[in-house]
């Protein structure tokens, strides 16, 4: 996106989806408090009984989520949150700075190089075909692989925060956000938006 200054920021838009607050939680039923927000949605047979009966008609939701909520400056539950309740874009400011958490892509099985950012072997003087490899492992004591050794394994696939993002651009008439730089997670994919 270009500023008012003609500088160029690279941005990531992440469209918003209503949540309903399909909970609430509090310390006298259920030992603390939360409000659980559902979002998403899936077909009807493919929500079961229990998941009807604790949606309550609000909706078919694929994804439900739960935060904890307190009322820090007093120390008291906050009581703000009712059952049907949206959460919607409205919430975010433009300038406001988020932490947005999500499921990295996954790579499948990926050497040491491209894992672990290993420079590799040299590429000449009768280094045959072991460029990419990891080399030593160890030594003569202990006589065992040490846990936490970088190897080659599988990679991504992981939850992944990225803190310090700005939100850039509120756009309420298609319910998108544009936030600084990247986030984890593919196309499509579904992340959580944090205030810090």
């Amino acid at each position: 996106m270009f500023k008012e200054d003609g500088t160029v920021v690279p941005v990531t838009l992440v469209k918003i989806e209503p949540n309903i607050v399909v909970q609430v939680k509090t310390t006298e039923k259920d030992g603390y408090q939360a409000i659980q927000i559902g979002t998403g949605s899936k077909s009807k047979k493919k929500t079961n009984k229990p998941e009807k009966g604790h949606m309550k008609e609000l909706g078919n939701f694929s994804i439900l989520k739960e935060f904890r909520t307190m009322n820090n400056e007093q120390g008291t539950e906050n009581t703000d949150f009712k059952v049907g309740d949206t959460i919607d874009i409205s919430t975010f400011i433009e300038g406001e700075t988020v932490k947005v958490s999500g499921i990295s892509k996954g790579k499948g099985f990926q050497g040491v190089v491209k894992r672990h950012g290993f420079h590799g072997m040299p590429a000449s003087h009768g280094a045959h075909s072991v460029l990419r490899h990891a080399g030593s492992i160890g030594q003569r004591f202990p006589q065992h692989t040490l846990k936490g050794m970088r190897m080659a394994g599988r990679m991504g696939g992981v939850n992944k925060s990225i803190r310090g993002l700005k939100i850039v651009k509120v756009d309420a008439v298609n319910n998108l956000l544009a936030i600084t730089g990247a986030v984890p997670g593919n196309n499509g994919g579904t992340v959580e938006i944090l205030a810090t």
